[in-house]
């Protein structure tokens, strides 16, 4: 007898009770800090990055919960007492931002500067993964970035004055793109 899958369901409400706990508006005792809360928890010259998700029909996703891996400022994917290379954030509910302070990654091998995305919120079933490539570097010789094509600048932050801005959109026009990982 073949069993069929289970249904997939969304990320709901519960996304962010027990994986943002402050943002939900509770305290969690006992456990610290909540994890990926603190890139940066000695040092370093720390940058700004906003994220903000938009739904298809443009308004902005404020239930979505974003984690991010980056290599550190040396290209290096190795976690230090200094620097944390994965961060977890939910976004503003009534804004839609979620912002890291993080450190700008280095180049990793052939791959130039990039922030690995995930996104989780209502309405997706299976967390979305993209990634962020900076403007003031040159991402021409990275293969992933070379795979996005005449998208790849759905994956362009923009530079502010305290670090960098980066859009998802989920569907329709400038659609990010997404690695089927």
């Amino acid at each position: 007898m073949a069993l069929k899958e289970s249904p997939s369901q969304t990320a709901g409400p519960y996304v962010h009770i027990g994986c943002a706990p402050k943002a939900a508006g509770l305290e969690p005792r006992g456990m610290g800090e909540p994890l990926g809360e603190n890139m940066v928890p000695v040092g370093g010259e720390r940058v700004t990055l906003d994220i903000k998700v938009f739904d298809g029909e443009g308004a902005p996703v404020k239930d979505a919960l974003i984690e991010i891996w980056q290599a550190g400022p040396d290209g290096r994917y190795a976690p230090s007492s200094r620097f944390q290379n994965w961060g977890r954030q939910p976004s503003d509910l009534s804004t839609g931002v979620a912002q890291f302070k993080t450190l700008k990654p280095g180049a990793s091998g052939d791959q130039a500067p990039h922030i690995l995305v995930w996104i989780v919120a209502r309405g997706i079933n299976l967390g979305l993964t993209t990634r962020i490539y900076f403007p003031d570097e040159d991402n021409s010789t990275d293969p992933v970035f070379a795979l996005a094509g005449e998208r790849a600048e759905t994956l362009l932050a923009i530079q502010t004055d305290t670090g960098y801005a980066h859009t998802i959109r989920l569907q329709g026009e400038n659609e990010t793109v997404f690695f089927d990982v």
